[in-house]
């Protein structure tokens, strides 16, 4: 059962995600820390491919407080991902097509250890946003309609 530490819901809203994948992560013993204790933002997280290596940027973990200056993490450094040889080329070459992204989605537990789902996007425009807004509305009036007449 996995423990979700953060969701990124703007990347769902702003992007069309295709494709997800499961990433490991590569972490110092202070940010395991921050991170158990919640101190953790993807809002503006996204992955990239370098030298045939994953590495994810924005991704801020707050600073352990009782840590010392010697110990302590950058908050705000590129993280490395741990994937397979062949989830890395894939994803390289889905990046690298005009428009394409790897939104970070969301942060959680596997079985004591980090994991971060890393999406393949494509960047909506401004039309589509507002019809998956009227798509949801019309779904959640739909089924209040629903359970009104159930109700009776």
């Amino acid at each position: 059962m996995s423990a979700d530490i953060a969701n990124n819901r703007k990347a769902r809203r702003d992007y069309h995600i295709s494709d997800t994948y499961e990433c490991g992560l590569e972490l110092k013993g202070t940010e395991v820390k921050s991170i158990r204790d919640g101190k953790v933002n993807i809002a503006d997280a996204y992955a990239r491919i370098e030298n045939g290596q994953a590495f994810l940027y924005g991704c801020h973990i707050q600073p352990w407080q009782t840590a010392g200056d010697w110990f302590q993490h950058g908050v705000t450094r590129p993280r490395r991902l741990l994937l397979h040889k062949k989830e890395i080329i894939k994803l390289a070459e889905e990046s690298a097509q005009k428009g394409c992204t790897l939104p970070c989605l969301r942060m959680y537990w596997k079985g004591g250890r980090v994991k971060v789902e890393v999406g393949v996007g494509k960047g909506k425009s401004h039309s589509d946003q507002r019809q998956d807004l009227k798509k949801r509305t019309e779904m959640r009036e739909a089924q209040r309609e629903m359970a009104r007449f159930n109700r009776r």
